[in-house]
């Protein structure tokens, strides 16, 4: 289950469906490739702050990467502890 998912993200922006769905995805994909459509207003800096308030509305923990008009987010993985 390591594939990366992809997604697509429109004119409509971020939505609770949107933000129900990627949490889904979340929950069996380590990383999400999300494009951003021409019609979602696609300039770098709306993009990037897109990116943002995905990672600020996502229950998940998360990080992400721009490139280009693609968001890739990668969930956080919690530290494994060692045993001594």
């Amino acid at each position: 289950m390591n594939k990366v998912a992809t997604f697509q993200i429109g004119k409509n922006g971020i939505t609770t469906t949107v933000l129900q769905t990627l949490t889904r995805m979340l929950e069996s994909h380590k990383f999400i490739r999300i494009a951003a459509l021409q019609s979602s207003g696609r300039n770098r800096e709306s993009i990037k702050t897109m990116a943002d308030s995905l990672i600020n509305q996502l229950p998940i923990p998360c990080t992400y990467t721009v490139i280009g008009f693609t968001i890739i987010l990668r969930k956080r993985t919690e530290p494994t502890k060692h045993r001594r």
